[in-house]
């Protein structure tokens, strides 16, 4: 959520920073209703007051053998004036709340121009790119030809973009998960299985509802949400808190699965594992303050490289276009996989640095010295394995000529078969 202080106070700047995301139209809304809810309080304090004054006249009216009956009129009159008063107010309140929780976080002056996938900025591209003497297959060919994949029996049972994950391929994946945890655990973070089903709250608080609800499965019955992200209940963990700064920075690192129903994606990526509705992930989360989360970002992203670098990945990194963010970004790096069989890259890993958006709707502060007040902390995350996508990185760049693919060193001490093929 943006901070109210600042649109009043600077209402231009946050017209232009919000007019690159495309969500500038709401700002004048907002402010309209903000003065009438400053308007109408004064206002019903002062006839509360009054009615309170002119209700102990009355009294002393009557003990004097007075009947107060004009008083008793003011009273009636300041009664329904109240009642309306407080009745617009609700209603005041409530839109306002709507627009404040539907505007996006400002975007960054470092975020680029434009408002889709093809505006990013490529930053660099690392590795090199598998070179074949054969016609190179795409994962899934691979997969189902040696029964690691099966997205048939996916279907059949839980219908499309499911699918089951076999044999050696489920080592690769412990794998991954493992490798990726270590890694991370050394660079601070700790280890974290959070809920996967988490409140209305959380999902707010972090930014994705109201806008993505099209995109998350709801449990009705339980008033709960299955999470597309282990951002989210990592986010949540310090929600309503007030942190000693001498707990800053506070890393995370969340394993899970994760659900999206990727409604209006339909016909995109349909094929294989790139893009199905339930996936594991393992996600780095930061809390830090203010000061420091551009750094934060920076070093996220660096994470994400060494890991993509460890397992010899050919990548590049993009740095996100300010229309293309999701609502919480404010600034956000992908790294792009190249995908053989695409003969393109494909993203792989995001990381966001989403300042005080997050913190600010999740009551997250902390107290920079013991006399200061508290302060907003800022919000970061970072992918640091999607395991499906990585997969698909691993089979394709390395791929050989008898169907098979071999699998890089590093995986091999946390169980990985060095390579998986034909029998």
């Amino acid at each position: 959520m943006l901070d109210l202080k600042l649109i009043r106070s600077d209402p231009e700047r946050v017209k232009a920073a919000l007019a690159r995301r495309g969500a500038a139209a709401q700002v004048d809304e907002l402010l309209g209703l903000d003065a009438r809810r400053r308007e109408l309080l004064p206002r019903i304090e002062g006839a509360q007051a009054e009615r309170k004054t002119l209700s102990k006249q009355i009294g002393e009216a009557k003990q004097r053998g007075e009947s107060g009956e004009e008083q008793m009129r003011s009273v009636g009159a300041l009664k329904e004036a109240i009642e309306a008063g407080k009745a617009e107010l609700e209603d005041v309140e409530t839109d306002l709340q709507a627009i404040a929780t539907a505007l996006p976080n400002l975007p960054d002056p470092d975020a680029p121009d434009g408002m889709t996938e093809e505006d990013a900025v490529v930053l660099r591209e690392e590795g090199r790119r598998a070179e074949f003497d054969f016609e190179p297959r795409d994962h899934l060919e691979i997969g189902s030809e040696l029964g690691l994949i099966d997205m048939e029996a996916g279907a059949r049972v839980s219908g499309s973009r499911f699918a089951y994950i076999k044999g050696d391929l489920v080592l690769l994946e412990l794998a991954l998960v493992r490798f990726a945890l270590d890694l991370v655990r050394g660079e601070g973070h700790e280890p974290v299985v959070p809920p996967v089903l988490v409140r209305e709250e959380a999902l707010v608080g972090t930014g994705f509802l109201p806008g993505d609800r099209d995109q998350i499965y709801e449990v009705p019955k339980d008033e709960l949400f299955l999470v597309g992200t282990s951002e989210v209940p990592l986010a949540a963990l310090h929600a309503d808190e007030i942190l000693d700064a001498d707990r800053l920075p506070l890393r995370y690192a969340g394993f899970s699965t994760c659900f999206r129903r990727e409604a209006g994606a339909a016909g995109r990526d349909t094929r294989g594992i790139f893009r199905v509705h339930q996936f594991d992930k393992v996600e780095m989360f930061s809390f830090v303050e203010p000061a420091e989360s551009a750094t934060e970002h920076e070093r996220l992203l660096a994470i994400e490289e060494r890991i993509l670098a460890e397992l010899e990945i050919p990548y590049r990194v993009v740095n996100v276009a300010a229309g293309d963010l999701g609502a919480p970004a404010a600034k956000k790096y992908d790294c792009e996989a190249w995908i053989p069989s695409q003969g393109r890259y494909r993203e792989l890993t995001s990381c966001s640095n989403t300042t005080d958006y997050q913190a600010r709707r999740l009551g997250c502060r902390y107290r920079p010295g013991e006399d200061e007040a508290a302060q907003v902390v800022h919000t970061l995350n970072g992918t640091a394995v999607a395991v499906g996508r990585t997969m698909i990185a691993l089979i394709e760049n390395r791929q050989e000529r008898d169907g098979g693919f071999t699998l890089p060193t590093i995986l091999h001490s946390y169980g990985s078969p060095e390579k998986i093929g034909p029998l």
